[in-house]
């Protein structure tokens, strides 16, 4: 009864989603391609180009799941099967393109409605699904079920908050957490709440993030572009939030000559907003999609996909956005592989693990507040000591914790083999 209402729910929203998939289309044109997709009609060819070949469809929602995702969907490559990518947000999509070529197989996965998911699964049927992080749809699961298609919920993460929310509608994700056919948890933490909710066969494989390595030629860009600033330090607020870059200016006032303010927001709609509100406190700006000069400018806007291991290797500190409002964080490991020495606001539960990590490996300072974290990360810029403790520190970290790709690869290669393809 409760998928029934869920499913009629759904269809009655189509006529919205699609009104909504317009309207932010406006300022990220790739909304607005391929719509039929999201309703399960695809003109992409089948992905399968042998009979021989198993098919492994990885879904990525967004930017952070496909960079997460990618150690796991190179190994897969390599293995003797094909990969059929999908994703929900236009950055998402942009971001998968890139990071695995213009040869990678990437569609939209379609809204959980029963026919549209019908369609999705008729058109490419898939050997095993691989969802990232935290992607619960009802009806897409339970149709993988009903067609023996075994699913992975990969580098697994549940926030307290998030399980108190799942368990408020248990009637409706119990039976999707109980059809799951592996979950490969971040924690010990992740994996109690994820079995609290009916997930069986659930093991703690680590975090994918931590398998993601730096870029070398950008990080090799990002220390050039360092060099050009005549000894300028360089503070980053990294993948900010609505909200966030007014807070974080408030408490910094006008950036001090000898430093350089790089503002990197999370999502790129927010790009020409945030450049007026810097405009509006009369801040001298640069962006680096113009190139990478920064003449007198007092910040420089980071409005470029796909160049975070640049910013990082750029920065003398980095203040992780999405963490100063309670939206859970952004991903603090790319900055500690990069060597980073990271500050971080109070709400940082969807990297609750990595947090912990970080503090007690002494790689990240947490700040109840703006105006507190703004005050760390001055005082770091003050101690390069200090600084460069944190970075090693970091890096260390990350080297310590890689691995999670290959218990998560030896866990696809059970199910294929349970299913004959491997």
């Amino acid at each position: 009864m409760w998928r029934a209402l869920y499913s009629a729910a759904l269809y009655a929203a189509i006529p919205f989603l699609l009104a909504r998939l317009w309207w932010r289309g406006r300022r990220e044109p790739g909304y607005r391609r391929r719509i039929g997709e999201r309703l399960g009609l695809y003109a992409e060819p089948v992905a399968r180009t042998s009979a021989e070949r198993a098919l492994v469809w990885v879904h990525a929602v967004s930017v952070g799941e496909a960079r997460a995702a990618a150690p796991l969907v190179r190994a897969l490559a390599a293995e003797p099967c094909e990969v059929l990518l999908t994703c929900t947000t236009a950055a998402g999509r942009e971001t998968l393109g890139s990071l695995h070529g213009k040869d990678a197989r990437v569609v939209w996965l379609p809204w959980d409605t029963p026919a549209a998911v019908r369609r999705f699964l008729e058109r490419f049927r898939p050997d095993l699904g691989v969802l990232v992080e935290t992607e619960i749809w009802p009806n897409l699961i339970a149709a993988c079920r009903d067609r023996g298609i075994p699913l992975i919920l990969a580098s697994a993460r549940l926030s307290a908050k998030s399980a108190r929310r799942y368990a408020w509608a248990a009637g409706l994700v119990g039976p999707a957490f109980r059809a799951l056919s592996a979950v490969c948890a971040q924690s010990e933490e992740d994996a109690a709440r994820l079995r609290e909710l009916g997930a069986a066969a659930v093991e703690v494989c680590g975090n994918l993030k931590f398998d993601v390595s730096p870029d070398p030629a950008k990080l090799a860009e990002g220390a050039a572009f360092r060099a050009t600033l005549a000894g300028r330090q360089v503070l980053l607020l990294a993948s900010t939030r609505e909200g966030e870059e007014a807070m974080l200016l408030d408490a910094l006032g006008a950036p001090p000559q000898e430093m350089l303010l790089v503002i990197v927001p999370r999502h790129p709609a927010r790009f020409d907003e945030v450049e007026r509100l810097l405009d509006a406190r009369g801040l001298r700006l640069a962006r680096r999609s113009r190139g990478t000069g920064t003449g007198e400018a007092q910040v420089l806007l980071g409005d470029t996909l796909g160049e975070m291991d640049f910013y990082y290797a750029a920065a003398d500190v980095a203040v992780i956005g999405g963490s100063f409002a309670p939206l859970g964080g952004q991903n603090l490991i790319e900055a500690l592989a990069a060597g980073a020495a990271v500050v971080l606001g109070p709400h940082m539960f969807n990297f609750a693990e990595a947090t912990r990590l970080a503090l007690q490996a002494g790689a990240a300072l947490q700040a109840p507040d703006a105006a507190t974290a703004v005050r760390e990360a001055r005082a770091l810029l003050a101690d390069s000591a200090r600084r460069g403790a944190m970075g090693e520190a970091g890096r260390r970290l990350c080297a310590a914790h890689r691995g999670a790709t290959g218990r998560h690869l030896a866990r696809c290669r059970a199910l294929l083999r349970v299913r004959g393809r491997g």
